[in-house]
């Protein structure tokens, strides 16, 4: 059975998923590149990023990192995981964070207030805005996915959202070693995460947290 995954998610010791202050130069907020810093010691997050060729870790923070990938036939994501403005579409020629060819490869769902035709890009990826809620853009997404999975790529309202609709059926939290003190936290007005199984697994770089619906 399809299911609604997250992966890769990354998170401060004090509970920060993105730093203060995003904006054009600052993605992932003031700081917010330290919770990622496992995913570029891999080979696979290096050769996502543009570093090719530059070596990286083939072991097993690499193989959780590709997982992330695997059998998922659309996204969904929040309007911060696309552009850092705000409000009505700006006429800026705005595509997305990662140029001519994100690294989706399939339909990918955009949660917005504000409508906006679709964008087709390069490598199979076209990205629909979706202005009446997450389930529709959940329903979309299945419908596109054809069986697979559905990922949430964040950021963390639309992993809120889910988790407090009960739709999410597997969660993968890294958790870094540093503090960010303000921004943008992962569980803001979440109650406790009941009818999951927790696997814990601690690396250099992240403490990885892998939730799984139950099935007792």
């Amino acid at each position: 059975m399809a299911k609604l995954r997250v992966h890769n998610y990354g998170c401060s010791l004090d509970g920060y998923a993105a730093g203060p202050n995003q904006s054009l130069e600052t993605p992932l907020g003031e700081g917010g590149e330290a919770l990622h810093e496992w995913v570029f010691e891999t080979a696979a997050g290096r050769a996502m990023f543009g570093g090719e060729g530059r070596g990286g870790s083939e072991g097993a923070e690499n193989d959780i990192f590709k997982r992330g990938f695997e059998n998922v036939g659309s996204w969904i994501l929040g309007r911060n995981m696309f552009t850092a403005s705000r409000g009505d579409w700006p006429d800026d020629g705005w595509q997305g964070w990662w140029g001519d060819e994100p690294p989706y490869h399939c339909d990918t769902y955009v949660l917005t207030h504000y409508k906006r035709d679709p964008i087709e890009m390069k490598g199979g990826t076209t990205f629909f805005f979706v202005t009446d809620g997450i389930e529709s853009a959940l329903e979309q997404a299945f419908a596109s996915a054809k069986g697979q999975d559905v990922r949430v790529g964040g950021g963390a309202s639309t992993v809120q959202q889910y988790l407090n609709a009960g739709l999410i059926d597997e969660m993968h939290i890294t958790v870094a070693p540093v503090m960010l003190g303000a921004g943008e936290r992962l569980f803001e007005n979440v109650g406790a995460l009941e009818g999951y199984d927790l696997e814990y697994t601690p690396f250099e770089k992240a403490a990885h947290y892998r939730f799984v619906r139950s099935t007792r």
